[in-house]
């Protein structure tokens, strides 16, 4: 489980560790609400039991959506594995990496032939990892500029937002987050109608991860931190890169404050959802 703010709780991760347990995964930030999550602190209880004999608990994580966005230190993290991919870093799609401190022995994912060290066969896919190599080198060397464009963008929307639209709240630990995503939940407003509204306007958006976009189900995540049933309803994911102008976050802006205002128009009154909702 994660507390409200969508932090793991390092007394649960603790609890839940026992005399069989050989793996902790847990995502570095997450991927809707951008929260970051104490990494650090979830190693030193793996190097905990690692010195009262548990020797094979290693710690994975999936740091997708943080590299490129948050420095990531491998040795400051103290993880033993690390997993990350091509295109969030505006690197070509369908190429990944995966970090293993050596301490890891893994099994063959697919065999056959003796690629990549005996782990996977097939021909291997050069020209990606040739693109990824290169993402990854203009992320490092343009990251201290790109990573404060995308918090001052970002926070700047939010602000805006805030002041804009009522009754309008951040989803997540806001201190501890990417710097490009923002997680809102809009009262009275249904997100599902409000994503569409903004595809119809040439705005893509989320009311979840992009791996479920074709779910009618309620966020898992924000279900999770104990958010309402309609606040996890009025949710929205908006997330920016690198390349995201001010233009368009006024563009944004300007076509959110108008939706959210028309949706709210068009809501029935409580009476006539009761209505509705004793006839389904």
């Amino acid at each position: 489980p994660v507390k409200k703010n969508g932090m793991v709780s390092l007394d649960e991760v603790r609890a839940a560790i026992t005399d069989h347990t050989v793996l902790i995964s847990v995502m570095h930030d997450n991927n809707e609400t951008g929260v970051i999550q104490h990494l650090e602190g979830i190693a030193e209880i793996v190097r905990e039991r690692r010195t009262r004999g548990q020797q094979a608990l290693h710690l994975h994580t999936d740091a997708v959506q943080s590299v490129g966005k948050v420095a990531v230190d491998v040795k400051r993290l103290g993880g033993d594995l690390l997993s990350l991919s091509g295109h969030k870093l505006h690197g070509p799609k369908d190429v990944d990496a995966l970090f293993n401190r050596k301490v890891v022995r893994l099994a063959k994912q697919m065999t056959g032939g003796h690629h990549e060290r005996d782990r996977r066969a097939g021909t291997e896919n050069v020209p990606g990892v040739v693109g990824l190599g290169r993402a990854a080198g203009l992320a490092r060397l343009h990251f201290a500029e790109r990573t404060e464009r995308m918090r001052e963008l970002r926070d700047y929307f939010e602000q805006q937002v805030m002041r804009r639209i009522a009754n309008v709240r951040v989803n997540g630990e806001i201190e501890r987050r990417v710097p490009n995503i923002a997680n809102l939940s809009f009262a009275d407003v249904d997100g599902e109608s409000l994503l569409i509204a903004l595809d119809l306007q040439g705005i893509a958006v989320s009311t979840g991860s992009a791996c479920a976009s074709g779910s009618l189900e309620p966020s898992h995540v924000l279900t999770a931190m104990q958010l309402t049933r309609e606040q996890v309803r009025g949710s929205l994911r908006i997330s920016l890169s690198a390349l995201t102008t001010r233009e368009e976050m006024d563009g944004a802006l300007a076509a959110l404050e108008e939706t959210v205002a028309r949706l709210r128009e068009m809501r029935p009154t409580d009476e006539a959802a009761t209505r509705m909702e004793s006839r389904l």
